[in-house]
Order: C-alpha cells, then structure tokens, then sequence
C-alpha cells in the first residue's frame, strides 16, 4: 500500500508550529508496513487543498490528512474531502451528542459553529475523537482511501493508535521492522564504498546510510509478516556490516546516540566519568545529563576555558602550558588525568583547541582539536583537524570535537 501525507493549515506554511505530525504518521506507516511515497503541506485555502487531495488520490492508495476539522471557517478540511470524493454530508447525530458532551465536562457552552464538526461525508466511517471535539474520517471511493485527522497532536496520535491504525492492518498483511546501526570516526563516501555491493545485493531486508554531524546511521529494514520474523531476518545483515565496517567503529545497535551508548556502557561496568572542557565550554557534560540515569555514573564537569583554570583547578603544569601551549596533546592530556584525580572518577576526558574563526595561525589552525582520556588502563589522545573551510563553523567543531570525546569515553569502557 502506497501512502502519501498531507498536512494542512496555513501555520504550518508560515512556520509558526513544527509539523511533528507527519513526522509521526511516517514513522508509524511504516510500521505498518506502509510505504509514504510522498509529504506535502496545503494552507487553509480549499482550492488548493482540493488541487492537492486530487494529485494525492490519484497516485496512492492510502491519503491521510490532519488539520481543518475544527469548527471555525477556515477549517473546511472536511467538506474539501467530501466534494473531492462526490459525497454528501450529514449530521450524526451520535457525534453531536458527544460533542455536546465534551462541553459540559470542560464547563464550557457550545457555540453554534461547533454543529459542523458533527458533519460526516455520508458512508464513511468515524475515528472516535478521545481527547476533543473533532471526529476523524476514513473514507473510501473506487479502493481508495481517504483518512481525515485532527490537527492537534494530543488528539491525532491516540486517533491514530487506537481508531485508524488497526483498521489498516487489515489491508496490508505486514509490518515493517527497522534496526539502526551507529557507525562513527568512519565517513559516509567510506561507508558507502564499503556496503556498496551489499547495500546492492539486498532487496528484504534493505539497508540504507544516513549521515549525521561526524557519524552515519545504517538503518536495516525487513518487511515480514511479524514484528519477531523481521527481527530475524535484519540479524545477518547487522553481522555482515560488522564484517566489512569493522566492529570497533560500531558503537551500537539502536543506542539512539553517542552519550546514550556512553552511558550505558557506564552503568554496565559501573564505571564513573568526568569531564574538563575547554573548546567545548560544557557541551560534553551536557550531552551526558541529558541522558536519564546519568547522575549515577557523571561525577563533575569542570569548564577550563582559561589556562589560569587549567593550571590551578586541574593541575595542568606551567611547564606544559607554557611549552606546548594550551592547543596541544601535552595538555589536553594532563587536563583528563587532572579532572579523574579531583573527581575520583574511573575515566577522565578533556577537549582543547580552536574553535574560531579567528585565533588560528598556520601552525595551530582553527578546527585544531585534541580530545583526551584518561583511566588506569587506557589512556589516550586524538589529535583532530574538524575545520571544514566554512565560515560560520564554530559551532559545528564544538559539536564533533564533543562528539569524538564521547566516543573516547565509550572506548575507555570497553578496555576497563
């Protein structure tokens, strides 16, 4: 079954609200094993929404819209449907009563304009509304089908979960199963290069790259007849990708990110960590805490952005500064052995360098990084040139120069 999404309302054009609608609705088609071929949003305008729902029907099987079923004049999503499809509408009188019902449980007195909601396209069926006054609408004319949801995703979703969805798995007989493989210090072109022939060779289960800032997902997807077939079927494919990428560049299967994989593995191991920043100013101990659980294995983060910081708080020698500078592997070094001593924690990781665009020179250039770790058995520095010659990159170095201080907390782990 092919499926396309339409979400309209003129917000949604102007950018005043994300369109996390269909970003849901994809994600849970597919699950369904249903393909969405295309995505639009359409204003408040009929005519172009009529325009829109004409192309949609005549290239899918399934169209799913949100948005425009309020009671106010602009909300025309519904009578747009009913002209399309050639349907008359009429009052129900079961979804006035609850609409009526809706109001006096919010104490609140129904307008006249809210009747309108109660106006369903005759023959289609109605998706109860649990969480408002808008019923959806599935209808279907010469085996296609048109469903009609809320704006609002507090009432979409559960519409969706509870009302559309068990509805279409009657029609599609399968389910679409994904695992994500986290690949990082590997470049997409390298990947690709790689996987090429694999990537080629596989028709189900598929596997596809996605490039993220200094890392690449692999995402293996099986259509099966069950949720636990799929898995089955993705397993061989996650072990030849282990084969040819190499297992120590694959941080997880569906971690969700690097902190999350690092923390994890802390709590394994129940190993604790700590972090002295200086180009990241705080961003690694950041992205740590966001992680649930993270209080149990993140001991401190110390921002040593001035040498005068290093030198007095982490016991970074004068000598070393001095000699080395502050953008060098010497301190980078002393500054993760500096923030496990005061800490107490099992693995210390620093960041240092230049993050510009200015106080590059052509000895230390801007993007010149160097992230650190150290613990009683693995100890290490990376040296990083992350400049990509644009100009407004400094936050995008501060972002993989983290990124890469994670991933050494991650390799840490694994040698403890």
């Amino acid at each position: 079954m092919k499926a396309e999404i339409l979400c309209v309302g003129t917000e949604l054009l102007l950018g005043d609200i994300v369109n996390t609608n269909a970003v849901y609705l994809a994600k849970e088609l597919a699950k369904l094993g249903i393909n969405v071929y295309h995505q639009a949003v359409v204003g408040d305008n009929p005519e172009r929404l009529k325009a829109n729902l004409k192309e949609a029907l005549s290239r899918c099987d399934l169209v799913i819209t949100t948005g425009g079923l309020g009671p106010t004049c602009d909300d025309l999503t519904k009578e747009t449907a009913a002209e399309v499809l050639g349907l008359p509408m009429e009052e129900n009188a079961e979804e006035l009563h609850h609409i009526k019902e809706y109001f006096q449980k919010i104490n609140r007195t129904m307008t006249d304009n809210n009747r309108k909601q109660a106006l369903i396209p005759k023959g289609a069926v109605i998706l109860k509304n649990g969480f408002g006054t808008a019923p959806g609408i599935l209808a279907e004319n010469n085996g296609k089908f048109l469903a009609l949801l809320p704006g609002p995703p507090r009432e979409m979703r559960p519409m969706f979960d509870n009302e559309l969805a068990p509805i279409l798995k009657k029609y599609t007989g399968k389910t679409l199963v994904s695992r994500t493989i986290h690949i990082f210090n590997v470049g997409e072109s390298a990947v690709e290069s790689k996987l090429k022939d694999l990537m080629n060779s596989l028709e189900n289960p598929t596997l596809a790259p996605y490039a993220k800032d200094g890392e690449v997902l692999l995402r293996v997807t099986a259509a099966a007849e069950s949720t636990e077939k799929g898995y089955e079927m993705i397993e061989p494919v996650i072990e030849k990708v282990r084969e040819t990428i190499g297992n120590e560049y694959i941080y997880g299967i569906d971690v969700g990110n690097l902190q999350t994989a690092l923390v994890k593995a802390l709590h394994s191991k129940n190993l604790k960590i700590a972090t002295a920043e200086s180009i990241t100013g705080g961003l690694v101990s950041k992205r740590i805490t966001e992680v649930s659980g993270s209080s149990e294995v993140f001991e401190c983060g110390v921002c040593s952005y001035s040498n005068n910081i290093k030198h007095s708080v982490l016991g970074v020698s004068q000598e070393t500064l001095d000699t080395f500078t502050e953008y060098s592997a010497e301190t980078a070094l002393e500054m993760a052995k500096g923030v496990r001593r005061i800490s107490g924690a099992d693995i210390g990781i620093s960041t240092t360098g230049i993050a510009g665009p200015n106080g590059g020179t052509d000895e230390k250039p801007v993007g010149l990084v160097y992230v650190a770790v150290y613990s009683d058995n693995y100890s290490d520095v990376k040296k990083l040139l992350l400049s990509r010659g644009f100009s407004e990159e400094r936050e995008l170095i501060r972002y993989l120069a983290s990124s890469h201080a994670l991933y050494l907390g991650l390799t840490a782990t694994k040698k403890l």
